[in-house]
Order: structure tokens, then C-alpha cells, then sequence
């Protein structure tokens, strides 16, 4: 339903001439139960903090069966990369189609004042709308099962017909899930699992087995977070089992385009937050009905992807017209040019304020640290947790190998480089490699120019409005100089 009269016309003139057509031949939102049953339901199955550590993907510790089924239904992507290390900036840069940086959205948990204290209150422009409201002014029955987290001011009424609070699969019975759509009315779903962050009744991966990276030390905590991220995937596998099964029972799994991709990788420091591979490499998989011939069974991909596509191609799939004002691209589409670069960014996560912006192509990686005032280990939400505190006392002993001393160290470069095809675990900068002159300027311009194309808004200090509000959510842990602004004023 829409809030008010204007906003629909809002709504509905932002369509284009495609998208009024699809509506009149709908009947518009109210006769959204008599849209034609061919066109494919699309879900999401949206996951946290993961990596893309599953048999299709080559891991041999663990067994996933039936996330390595569902690749053999479809395309399996090899190279496909998040617009960043945290959830919120994540999601809401996919939900829009566009890279959070183009709409304000870097901020992560921006736009969460409370009811007549909304300080910094964030809006998408007049035009731009959300990928549930275009599925809905097609016809889509729309839900979405758990998290959102989106850094803009939404109503949910306005995206979804069900939105259930719990994240999970909850077995499509009871209104959850597709139960309550219409009879031959396609569905655009959202369910959401923890992943990375499930818990583990009984570990079945032993430490001792698993691989360590360089830039970690071999420490029985990190050990520990390793194993346990491999089981929260096997039980995340399980649980995408599930989905299909019952999609299968419910005579729907043929006519369903099932999207199973990650918000970033595991919670570990260089990972999560940040925009090395470890942070932004997720798996994506796209399975389902042939949908003439763009869904080809066991078909691999090692073109770049980024998140954002996944909006792009979900409405293409079910002839929506793609809005002009979204970045994300139709990775299916016939003639597809794919991306030369990807893009990646960290913003302020929860208190802490940074900016990095990532260039990622084929075989290298650039990185520009803009804020080299600051370590990158500065104070954060992952303080108490032993991980952290394990790595400063190493460091702090003079037990970390170089490798791992840099990251826990006081200082960052300006600028970062790496071949990935020779460093995959980005610990050789080479920046200063006069071999390397020619790949660094040119990486450098392609960020430059992405920067003033998309206008960056990670350029300009957060608002006065916004500092005021994570200052009160979050009071002393708010150290940075930018606070000083607004301090007092809380």
C-alpha cells in the first residue's frame, strides 16, 4: 500500500513509459492477483557474514551438497564482490540498485533516529525506488523474512506484503513466506539467514585442520573463528536444503530463480568492515528456470560482479524494465559487456569514522586509505572480543610476523597494491615498485574519475545532524576528531 495519493503518482510517474505499460497490463497494484503465472518467482536467499569457503567454490574441508546442487542448476560466479565490508552499507546499496556512496547511504546505521529525534534522517531521491516496490508495481507479491538494516528513512508497507520479524526460513506454512501469496501470482522474496553468525550447537570442524592466513597469527583463537565460520556454513548449506525442498513440494522450485549470495565475509578483522577480498568476495549463485536460455545449468563465471547487479538482473528476469537511474547491470543479459572494475568502500562503522575506497579488476587491486591520521585497527565495536585483543598483545610483544604486525601497527599507507594473481592474500604493496608505475596510475584514475562520475558522498563530512546522532547512541566511544563539531550539542 502507499502512505499517501502523492506518493503513488510519485511512485508511479518515476515508472517510465515501460513501466506504465507493465502496470496497465497488470491492472495496476490492486489487481496484482492476476499477474501471469510464467513469470518466474525470484528469491533471494540473503546470508551474513560469509565467505565463499563451499565445495563449488573448491573447499575440500567441508562438505556442502546442497549449495554445490544448486550451483549445478545454475551459474556459479567466481568473482563476485560486495560494495562493502559491513551489512548495512551492503544492503542498502543492493535494495537501490545503486552503490551506497551515490545515494549517502555509506554511513553504516545511518538514518536510525528515533521517532521526533530523527537527526539525520536520510531519503532516496524523488525518483529512485526500492527493488520490492518496482516487483510490487508489476504484480509481485513481495516478503521478506528477517533483516533489512537499510541506511534510509523506509516504510515497510511500501516495500513489502508480509515482512516477517525472525530471521530464517520458516517453512512457508502460516502466512510465512510464499504460503500467503495469490494463486498465479509470481513472488519476489527476500529470507534471510545468519550465516557467519549462526550458532553452533555442536562444532564439527576441528581447528587443528583448518588453514590459517598469513596476516593472522597462528593462534588457537583465530583457529577457533576459522572452524567455527566452516560449520555455521555447513548448517547454513542445511538450511538452503531446506528452501529447496520445500520449493519442490510446493510444485514452485521450477518457475523459481533462487539468487543465494552473502552481505560480505566473516567477522574477523581485515574482513568484515574493510574491503580486502576477505571482506568483499562472496559467493554468488543464480539457479533456476532457463528463462530463454540466460540460466544455463552448471555454468561458471569469472567475469567481475558486483552486489549491485543483483537488482538489475533480478528484474530482468521478470520483465521489469531496469530504472536508468540504477548503476547495477543485467549480468544475464543478452550482449552483457562485463564490468572492466568493480568498486568497494568503508565509511563510518557504527562509531568509528574511516574512509577507503577499493579498485578492483582482473588482476589487481588498488586501495586509498584517505585517513592515514588513523591506524587501521582504530577503536571499534570488535574491541572486547579475544580475537582482537589476542592480536594487539602479540603485537604488543613483538610476536607478529611483519605481515601480521601491519594491520595492528599505528600507521597505514596512502596507498595500497596488489597483484592478485601472484599476492591473493594482498600483503605485498607495491606502490612503490617502479615495475608497477603504469597499473598504479591507471587504477588511481579509475577511482579519481569514479569519484567526481558518481560524486562520491564519502568525500564530504558526514552532516552535523548525523554526527549528533551516533554521538548519543554511542557517547565516549565516539573518539574521533570529527566529533568534536557537535560535541556538547548531543
Amino acid at each position: 500500500m502507499f502512505r499517501t495519493e502523492m506518493s503513488r503518482r510519485r511512485f508511479f510517474g518515476s515508472l517510465g513509459v515501460a513501466g506504465a505499460a507493465v502496470m496497465a497490463f497488470r491492472g495496476g497494484a490492486g489487481a496484482r492477483a492476476d499477474a501471469r503465472a510464467d513469470r518466474p518467482n525470484i528469491l533471494w536467499v540473503y546470508v551474513e557474514d560469509m565467505c565463499p569457503w563451499m565445495g563449488c567454490y573448491g573447499e575440500t574441508l567441508i562438505r556442502t551438497p546442497n549449495l554445490d546442487a544448486l550451483a549445478g542448476r545454475g551459474i556459479r560466479f567466481e568473482r563476485a564482490f560486495m560494495p562493502a565490508g559491513v551489512c548495512s552499507a551492503t544492503r542498502s546499496a543492493i535494495i537501490t540498485g545503486t552503490m551506497q556512496t551515490t545515494f549517502g547511504l555509506h554511513n553504516h546505521r545511518s538514518a536510525r533516529g528515533r521517532p521526533g529525534q530523527d537527526y539525520d534522517a536520510i531519503h532516496l531521491p524523488e525518483s529512485a525506488r526500492t527493488v520490492p516496490e518496482l516487483f510490487r508495481a508489476a504484480g509481485y507479491y513481495t516478503f521478506n523474512e528477517g533483516k533489512e538494516d537499510y541506511n534510509f528513512v523506509w516504510h515497510v508497507e511500501d516495500l513489502y506484503d508480509r515482512k516477517g520479524g525472525r530471521m530464517g526460513f520458516q517453512g512457508a506454512t502460516g502466512g510465512s513466506e510464499w504460503a500467503a501469496c495469490k494463486r498465479r501470482q509470481p513472488f519476489f522474496g527476500q529470507i534471510q539467514l545468519k550465516g557467519g553468525k549462526s550458532r553452533i550447537e555442536k562444532a564439527q570442524v576441528d581447528p587443528g585442520n583448518v588453514s590459517v592466513p598469513p596476516y593472522y597469527p597462528d593462534h588457537a583463537v583465530y583457529r577457533r573463528e576459522i572452524a567455527h565460520h566452516y560449520d555455521c556454513i555447513v548448517k547454513t548449506d542445511g538450511e538452503v536444503g531446506e528452501i529447496v525442498r520445500r520449493l519442490r513440494e510446493d510444485g514452485l522450485l521450477e518457475n523459481t530463480v533462487l539468487f543465494f549470495f552473502t552481505d560480505h565475509g566473516l567477522r574477523l578483522p581485515r574482513h568484515k568492515q574493510f574491503v580486502y577480498d576477505g571482506g568483499i568476495h562472496v559467493p554468488l549463485i543464480i539457479a533456476g528456470p532457463g528463462c530463454g536460455g540466460r540460466i544455463a545449468s552448471g555454468a561458471v563465471r569469472k567475469d567481475l560482479v558486483s552486489g549491485i547487479d543483483i537488482a538489475a538482473t533480478s528484474l530482468a528476469l521478470a520483465g521489469i524494465e531496469v530504472p536508468h537511474w540504477m548503476e547495477a547491470r543485467d549480468v544475464l543479459a543478452p550482449g552483457y559487456k562485463p564490468r572492466q572494475y568493480i568498486i568497494a568502500a568503508r565509511d563510518r562503522c557504527d562509531f568509528t569514522i574511516d574512509r577507503i575506497r577499493a579498485v578492483r579488476t582482473e588482476r589487481y587491486k588498488y586501495l586509498r586509505n584517505f585517513m592515514t591520521d588513523r591506524p587501521w585497527m582504530q577503536p571499534q565495536y570488535r574491541d572486547g572480543h579475544d580475537y582482537v585483543k589476542v592480536a594487539k598483545q602479540l603485537y604488543a610483544q613483538g610476536k607478529l610476523t611483519p605481515v601480521q604486525a601491519r594491520f595492528f601497527g599505528p600507521d597505514r599507507p596512502a596507498q595500497e597494491l596488489y597483484d592478485l594473481s601472484e599476492d591473493p592474500h594482498e600483503t605485498k604493496n607495491l606502490v612503490h615498485d617502479p615495475a608497477s608505475r603504469n597499473v598504479l596510475a591507471e587504477h588511481r584514475r579509475i577511482l579519481q574519475q569514479w569519484i567526481l562520475e558518481t560524486d562520491d558522498k564519502g568525500q564530504y563530512l558526514e552532516s552535523k545532524a548525523g554526527l549528533r546522532c551516533v554521538l548519543k547512541r554511542w557517547g565516549d566511544k565516539c573518539v574521533n576528531p570529527e566529533y568534536d563539531l557537535v560535541r556538547g550539542e548531543a
